[in-house]
């Protein structure tokens, strides 16, 4: 799942692109940048593809910003085994996770605030996702347990058989 969002800095706005796993909650990547583009998704969405080495089609879904529909970013989508997926027009539930995922962020990172830099933006954001939402924040459809335990939780039995 892909969304977008921004941080306020006294340089202008930080966007950040983040792909977030819809089974264990897991923010996989982010790209953070001054501009919102097609780059900023699509380095968001190499990262993930990076870390994660899909080997059958994995769906991705966005809403439905230019960003998603660029031709560079479909090119991106089909050279890499991943088949588009987007969010109707106007309506915000289909992409809930994701925009749940930016509330809790918003509330525990950016709100009411604005970074002298956007370098000092991203190591806060680097951080909170990092030492904060993957490792450590539960969440109920998980059982109560954090993105990065329902992994570990998921791999382990796999190893078992």
């Amino acid at each position: 799942m892909r969304d977008i969002t921004y941080v306020r800095t006294y340089e202008g706005f930080l966007y950040v692109a983040t792909v977030l796993d819809l089974f264990s909650r897991r923010i996989v990547s982010w790209s953070m940048d001054k501009n919102i583009d097609r780059p900023l998704v699509i380095r968001a969405l190499m990262m993930a593809v990076w870390k994660r080495q899909p080997k059958a089609t994995v769906l991705v879904h966005s809403d439905q910003g230019s960003q998603y529909s660029s031709a560079d970013y479909v090119a991106f989508l089909q050279a890499n085994n991943l088949k588009p997926s987007m969010s109707r027009r106007g309506n915000c539930h289909d992409n809930a996770v994701a925009e749940s995922f930016f509330a809790t962020f918003k509330k525990r990172v950016t709100q009411r605030k604005i970074y002298s830099t956007r370098d000092d933006a991203k190591t806060e954001i680097f951080n909170f996702i990092e030492m904060f939402y993957n490792p450590i924040k539960r969440h109920s459809r998980a059982g109560g347990f954090s993105p990065a335990q329902v992994e570990e939780d998921y791999f382990s039995r796999l190893e078992r058989g």
